[in-house]
């Protein structure tokens, strides 16, 4: 699977460019489905807001809204209901995962429950496009500052790692006062891993082994 792990979606040239080269075809050839269900489990989430990330109405993070040739919607807690033999095919077929912020532990957990984690491994074609916690959940561990739901779902702050390093997103945010390069300092400082602060204007790639930041605005990397 190829990454593309936004702070905030498709927010400028450069992040598009770079979706379009994981894609390998125009963003008009290419069918996505999109994920909500992170949305769900955060404490100012809500149904409109599921509403507005489905249906492209989210202005301020481009997802849904980029000219995709179809979008669908995956729900992730009625995937258990419904049966592999299903939804598989409908993930398989798709060529892109568009997912929504939200509660990365809460989205994790559903991952996990439905089967999608397990499945990921043998989509080596298809690009997951994460909005914050959509990216966050690929990581090893989003920290405490970023667990929303109380007690964790999993009873600590791991994520499902497939990769190697953390994520700290929005950062210097003007409506997040608390998302400051020294409050991601020492976020860093107790992970135990690799991590990376990311602005809105930045978007981590990954694939076939190979990270790369792609940036019209801020970020910084912390060693492990």
């Amino acid at each position: 699977m190829k990454l593309l792990l936004t702070s905030a979606g498709i927010k400028n040239p450069s992040i598009h460019a770079a979706l379009v080269d994981l894609l390998g075809k125009p963003i008009a050839d290419s069918s996505a489905l999109c994920i909500p269900t992170a949305l769900y489990g955060h404490p100012q989430g809500s149904p409109e807001g599921a509403w507005r990330f489905i249906s492209g109405q989210g202005a301020h993070c481009p997802m849904t809204e980029l000219g995709w040739k179809s979008v669908g919607v995956l729900e992730l807690t009625a995937l258990p209901s419904i049966g592999p033999a299903r939804w598989i095919p409908w993930v398989q077929e798709a060529d892109v995962l568009l997912v929504e912020g939200g509660d990365a532990l809460y989205l994790c957990h559903w991952m996990r429950q439905s089967g999608l984690a397990d499945l990921l491994p043998s989509l080596e074609k298809t690009v997951w496009v994460g909005l914050s916690a959509g990216s966050m959940v690929m990581t090893p561990r989003v920290g405490e500052a970023f667990v929303e739901t109380k007690p964790p779902i999993t009873g600590n702050d791991k994520t499902l790692g497939l990769v190697d390093f953390s994520i700290f997103p929005h950062l210097n945010h003007p409506a997040l006062a608390e998302n400051t390069m020294a409050a991601a300092q020492e976020w860093a400082a107790v992970l135990g891993g690799p991590a990376y602060a990311i602005d809105d204007q930045t978007a981590i790639q990954v694939a076939g082994g190979t990270v790369e930041v792609v940036s019209e605005g801020q970020w910084k990397f912390f060693a492990a």
